[in-house]
């Protein structure tokens, strides 16, 4: 008899420690913070800086491609003629710098030199012509008439004497430093202009800025576009988000870096991984597509989850099951 009753003793046992195990696990499980969110994926509208005729697109709705990958043309006919017109002005703007820069030559001042020799050896003679005029007048041989010819003859040639000997010194001088400067800013504008030429050039070719999936294409060759008109749709590889909400009694438990698990509908035995990476400082209302137990009129706070192991199998707007506390450490 006391063999049965031990038996007994022992199976009611067992099973106490069972049931009080499932109803720990029952518990905890309650504790555990479960979100509904859905998977956010970034898009990105790819266009010409430049506009133009389009010459060609090299990849098509669908495509995966890569960071780098040339993904169509701008006819570069115009383009490289605004190239070659720009490096033109720019050689025009550099000789009129370093001709302003050099100054004159010495044959030029030399010919100034004798310029001004010249004038001198004229105003002399005029000067001379005039005094011994003066004397004739005293003396009431020549008219008033004749002296005021060469009183007008000695001026002319006193003048032309100043002219060369101010021509003379500039020539020794050099530009004056504005013109110099003149010269340096409309070299440094031809260089400006060389710039965005190359750039406009450069800009004709459209390059994938990260690796993605070609969602959509606006335009086929042959189309005149102008700068910035989206030609295709790019739907970012990475990151991959979730994009969850949180009610405030639950806040502190949803805090930055905190490691979730991920659970689709297609693969619910097997979570992606993911972290809290930005909580919302402000608060929202639940949007109507979050699907969630608590009531749709509550202020949430909005929450970024980096999937830190997404695949090709994760798509833009999939709902999500967002699983915090034991769950997402002991899993």
């Amino acid at each position: 008899m006391k063999k049965p009753l031990v038996t007994v003793l022992i199976v009611v046992v067992v099973i106490a420690a069972l049931a009080g195990g499932w109803m720990w696990y029952q518990s905890r499980q309650e504790r555990a913070l479960t979100l509904y969110g859905n998977v956010d994926i970034r898009t990105v509208n790819l266009s010409f800086r430049v506009g133009g005729r389009l010459a060609s697109l090299n990849v098509d709705e669908g495509d995966a491609i890569k960071a780098g990958q040339t993904l169509g043309e701008i006819d570069k006919a115009p383009y490289e003629n605004a190239l070659l017109q720009a490096k033109a002005n720019v050689s025009t703007a550099q000789a009129k710098y370093d001709l302003a820069t050099a100054g004159y030559r010495d044959e030029e001042i030399a010919q100034a030199v004798a310029a001004v020799n010249q004038a001198r050896a004229a105003y002399d003679y005029a000067q001379n012509y005039y005094q011994r005029q003066q004397g004739l007048w005293k003396s009431r041989v020549i008219s008033a008439n004749d002296l005021e010819n060469a009183r007008s003859t000695r001026d002319q040639a006193q003048a032309t004497l100043k002219s060369a000997q101010d021509k003379l010194s500039q020539y020794r001088t050099g530009n004056r430093p504005q013109e110099i400067e003149q010269a340096k800013a409309g070299l440094e504008q031809a260089q400006a202009a060389l710039a965005q030429a190359q750039l406009d050039l450069h800009d004709t070719t459209l390059v994938a800025p990260s690796a993605g999936t070609i969602l959509t294409r606006a335009v086929e060759p042959g189309s005149m576009l102008s700068a910035g008109g989206t030609v295709f749709t790019l739907s970012l590889t990475r990151p991959v988000w979730v994009r969850a909400y949180v009610d405030e009694i639950n806040l502190q438990q949803a805090q930055p870096g905190q490691e979730v698990l991920l659970y689709t509908d297609g693969r619910p035995n097997k979570p992606y991984h993911g972290k809290i990476g930005f909580v919302s400082p402000t608060a929202e209302f639940t949007p109507k597509t979050v699907q969630t137990p608590d009531l749709r009129t509550d202020l949430v706070y909005r929450l970024r989850i980096i999937v830190t192991d997404a695949d090709n199998s994760l798509r833009q707007g999939m709902p999500v099951t967002v699983r915090f506390a034991g769950e997402a450490r002991h899993e």
